[in-house]
């Protein structure tokens, strides 16, 4: 080796020992991300005393934000005076978040000025992009989030409407974007079981449904069963209902998912079914729907007199027939229509006073008498759907106090609303039976593990 060096010329020498001082400095003084990003060689031209860096790039996984060294280059000739280590990447600037609960009498201006913010900024941001002016919507019971930057500008907003539902605002540039974001619950299905000894509303309770599920369960079985006349006691129901968690917390109920109620012995079930265009609605378990084209009363109030065709009238003290149904409400309760259909008279009809009249089909009207008020845009011709509000219960015409009068009629002839045998909705279609199949097989399994087991466990809590 020293035979070698001793060939060499002094000047190659001394290029050599600063160009391995160089490359050693250069190494050692490199960021690790760098070293990680980049790997470069260094080759010797001992004839022409030159240093050469080769540069090959490896992929990286996160972008570098530091720039390279403008005079370095691929297979470029540097002196030790260009080799530099960059430089590291500032840090991020941390944001300082307020947290309100919005009380009652609570204003957007209010809350901006709670969290240090002024009226300027507050109109910047509900005249920002994207859903930004839906901020001016405020309810009691919600949290607002505002974060402030280190130079003590809002940097973004966030307004949390319930535990679903978020609208998150932030600053980007010289504009604030607001998007609302929404979160799916876990749904996990739950089973309910009771006996009817007062009320569906009393046994419903004791099984443990709240009164949104309760006024769902009455509704899918409404068109069969008068749940204020028809229901006995010793009536049973079974309900198979959803659970919904947000991060592993309960905080809500979902649907029904499936029913079964025993009503004088009778039994009657009822299963969820969405079809391919993602409608959903209740089907008995051949495929029936649960659904009549009428509701069996077109509003939820007792009946203060009964379709009678040898009555005598309250007001004329004759006998006149009562061709229709009277329910007793409070003045302004909406009346709903009985079914799908067209307005056939809208104004006032001598002692009927403001009244409506619908026309089903070819064969079948419904009458609504006695009305405050009629609902907005029911005129003549104006096509109305099932459960539309189409008035509200008064005094009018020749009546002795509140109520709505209802008349079903066939052909012209009154029928007794309550008895008549009112028409199906339409069915599962042929198209949609296969794969409605499958799932009411996997409804009413589920329905029969969940009551074996509730009946397990009511066993071994008796014993």
């Amino acid at each position: 080796m020293r035979h070698v060096l001793n060939m060499l010329p002094k000047t190659h020498i001394t290029i050599a020992a600063a160009a391995t001082v160089v490359v050693t400095t250069a190494i050692l003084m490199s960021p690790s991300a760098e070293v990680e990003a980049k790997r470069m060689s260094y080759t010797l031209d001992l004839e022409q005393g030159q240093v050469s860096a080769i540069v090959s790039q490896k992929p990286q996984q996160k972008p570098i934000k530091t720039p390279e060294p403008a005079a370095v280059e691929q297979h470029s000739e540097i002196t030790p005076q260009q080799v530099e280590a960059a430089a590291p990447s500032e840090p991020e600037s941390r944001l300082t978040w307020q947290s309100f609960k919005i009380k009652s009498g609570d204003t957007l201006s209010s809350l901006f000025k709670k969290a240090g913010l002024n009226d300027g900024t507050m109109l910047s941001v509900i005249h920002g992009e994207g859903e930004a002016d839906k901020l001016q919507r405020l309810y009691a019971g919600e949290t607002i989030r505002f974060a402030i930057d280190s130079e003590g500008e809002l940097a973004a907003i966030e307004l949390q409407r319930s535990l679903l539902e978020t609208l998150k605002i932030q600053k980007q540039e010289s504009s604030y974007i607001g998007q609302s974001e929404q979160r799916e619950p876990e749904s996990k299905p739950a089973f309910a079981s009771g006996t009817i000894d007062g009320s569906l509303y009393l046994g419903a309770r004791d099984a443990g449904l709240n009164d949104r599920l309760t006024m769902e369960l009455a509704g899918i079985f409404g068109w069969d069963i008068d749940f204020v006349y028809d229901v006995r006691k010793g009536d049973q129901f079974e309900v198979v209902y959803e659970e919904l968690y947000i991060d592993g917390e309960k905080f809500s109920t979902g649907r029904i998912l499936s029913a079964r109620f025993v009503n004088r012995g009778q039994e009657n079930i009822a299963i969820l079914y969405t079809d391919s265009n993602g409608d959903s609605d209740y089907y008995t378990p051949e495929g029936k729907s649960m659904r009549k084209a009428f509701l069996r009363a077109p509003i939820d109030a007792r009946i203060s007199s009964s379709f009678n065709l040898q009555r005598r009238h309250p007001v004329l003290d004759v006998v006149r027939p009562h061709e229709g149904t009277d329910y007793a409400a409070p003045p302004g309760s909406p009346i709903k229509a009985a079914g799908n259909g067209r307005v056939q008279f809208s104004g006032w009809k001598g002692g009927y006073g403001r009244t409506i009249v619908l026309k089903h089909g070819d064969n079948i009207t419904t009458l609504y008498a006695h009305m405050s008020r009629i609902g907005k845009g029911m005129k003549t011709g104006a096509r109305v759907k099932q459960g539309d509000v189409i008035g509200y219960v008064g005094s009018s015409g020749m009546v002795t106090g509140p109520h709505l009068h209802y008349e079903f009629r066939v052909n012209g002839s009154p029928r007794n609303s309550r008895t008549v045998k009112l028409p199906d909705a339409q069915p599962i279609p042929a198209t949609e039976l296969a794969r409605f199949k499958a799932h009411t097989e996997q409804q009413v399994a589920q329905f029969d593990a969940f009551r074996s087991n509730y009946k397990h466990l009511a066993l071994v809590s008796e014993d």
